[in-house]
């Protein structure tokens, strides 16, 4: 059975995507510096985790941006 993955879920990981490959980071040194596990990281950006409060707040200050800027376009 697949899942569907939640439009939210798909346009945040997105958004972190986006963010990390703008600095040219891996998915590794992201997750390093938010103090995460990679295969977190990825999950996120496929979708297919929803991340905490928590973790997005150790997202957005690793990345340097705003818990809001990740979030943007999720409501949409």
């Amino acid at each position: 059975m697949r899942k569907t993955k939640a439009r939210e879920l798909v346009r945040f990981g997105s958004n972190v995507r986006k963010l990390r490959e703008a600095k040219d980071w891996t998915q590794e040194q992201l997750a390093e510096k938010a103090d995460l596990d990679q295969t977190y990281i990825s999950g996120i950006e496929r979708g297919e985790r929803n991340a905490t409060i928590l973790t997005i707040a150790k997202l957005a200050a690793a990345l340097k941006t705003s818990a809001s800027t990740l979030c943007d376009g999720i409501d949409r």
